[in-house]
């Protein structure tokens, strides 16, 4: 039963994590209009999307209004091993460039009492990276995929003409595999691999306040999630033990997100907003993949740790949006996204650093239907590590294998959303 609500989950999203993370594992772009001003949209919210950039910020939206979109990426992060390793010199890419993701929002506001509800299905975190067996660290991490779906209804409060609140409860499902290799090379054919999802719930709350007409301030935060992740665990090595399957589980936590952001209106067709985004990722220290099972002769353990100690992190963004006659506009933004991931347990399959994005956009606003277009551009200058360790406790040690290298990041994204209101 688990799993055939996961697959409705995924169904109704019709999701596929985008393999490129601004912040960690975190997927910040959630709407085409807020991403052409780089994010910077938690004080101006004036549209769906508002779920989740701000709830408080639906109360801006008369009647009935639904917005969904597309995020489409082509993603190109590459490697290279550092000198004197094998293969020295290459520079490596992953397996898959291209993803995409979905959201869907839907605003009501009730007729009688100032207040608007609200249903958002996006997905707040995701990522789909495999590198090549050549990039020499297979024992390390070879491939991971995570999916990770949220329904979220929210309800706003428009207390006085200036200030609204909002909060929202949410549903999320996880699905998340691991896998790596049990030794340096891929012949003979060996490897171990966690695949398993489960259920949380969460929240989410903002604030909206105007106390001028050319500004506005605006806060959001969501809450941490965790996990029970429920499955098995599969390996195996030819020649040396036979494949097998084994019950396993898995807790993984998920960081509380906070942001909060200044909009300045100097004129009724400018508004330009400067936004911090902070992402508490401290609280990502050290998971434990329990097998159901003692330790087998193989010498693959019962309980396998797995090091993130990841360290928290921020977004800075700014936005600046230009309206022009009959509904239409045009935004550019800018977003840096700090480095979460450091480099004592470094890890490929989250390949993070210093991150800039670079955003243009075109809209318009009808009386009954709007849309918006933007295209983003991603770059991460070099970054190089050395000394890490691997962040599993099962094979890395012993393949004399480490994530040490110099890692680079391109992206290409196109994002579109559309609404009708009535």
């Amino acid at each position: 039963m688990k799993r055939q609500i996961g697959i409705i989950f995924i169904a109704i999203t019709l999701s596929l994590a985008p393999s490129a993370r601004a912040n960690g594992l975190r997927v910040v772009s959630q709407d085409a209009a807020a991403a052409a001003r780089g994010e910077a949209f938690v004080a101006t919210a004036d549209n769906a999307s508002a779920i989740y950039y701000n709830p408080a910020g639906i109360t801006q939206l008369e009647g009935t209004q639904v917005r969904g979109g597309i995020y489409g990426l082509d993603l190109q992060p590459t490697y290279e091993p550092p000198a004197g390793r094998v293969n020295s010199g290459e520079t490596y890419s992953v397996e898959k460039h291209c993803a995409a993701a979905t959201q869907f929002f839907f605003t009501h506001s009730l007729k009688k009492i100032p207040v608007t509800v609200g249903l958002g299905m996006y997905a707040p975190y995701g990522g789909s990276l495999g590198w090549p067996d050549e990039a020499n660290f297979r024992a390390v991490a070879q491939k991971s995929t995570l999916t990770y779906l949220r329904i979220n209804p929210v309800a706003a409060w428009k207390i006085t003409d200036t200030l609204s609140v909002g909060a929202g409860a949410s549903v999320d499902y996880a699905r998340l595999t691991l896998q790596q290799g049990i030794l340096s090379g891929a012949s003979p054919e060996n490897y171990f691999r966690f695949s398993g999802d489960g259920f949380s719930a969460g929240y989410n709350a903002g604030i909206l306040w105007r106390p001028f007409e050319k500004l506005s301030l605006g806060a959001s935060v969501r809450g941490a999630t965790t996990f029970n992740l429920d499955g098995h665990t599969s390996y195996g090595e030819e020649g040396a033990f036979a494949a097998d399957t084994r019950g396993a589980t898995l807790d993984f936590d998920f960081p509380l997100t906070a942001a909060v952001g200044i909009s300045f209106r100097p004129t009724p067709k400018w508004n330009i907003e400067f936004d911090a985004d902070y992402t508490d990722w401290d609280t990502v220290g050290q998971f434990t993949i329990r097998q159901e099972q003692p330790s087998t002769p193989s010498g693959i353990p019962q309980n396998i740790a797995i090091r993130m100690f990841w360290r928290s992190s921020w977004n800075y963004s700014v936005g600046i949006t230009r309206s022009f006659d009959n509904g239409w506009h045009m935004s550019a933004g800018y977003l840096f996204n700090e480095n979460s991931v450091p480099n004592d347990y470094y890890s490929p399959l989250a390949a993070d650093l210093d991150r800039h994005f670079f955003t243009l956009g075109l809209g318009r606003n009808g009386k009954n239907i709007d849309f918006d277009l933007t295209y983003q551009f991603g770059y991460g200058p070099p970054h190089s590590v050395t000394g890490s360790q691997p962040s599993s406790s099962l094979t890395g040690f012993f393949a004399g294998q480490s994530a040490d290298g110099t890692y680079k990041f391109i992206s290409h994204a196109i994002l579109i959303s559309a609404g009708l209101h009535f």
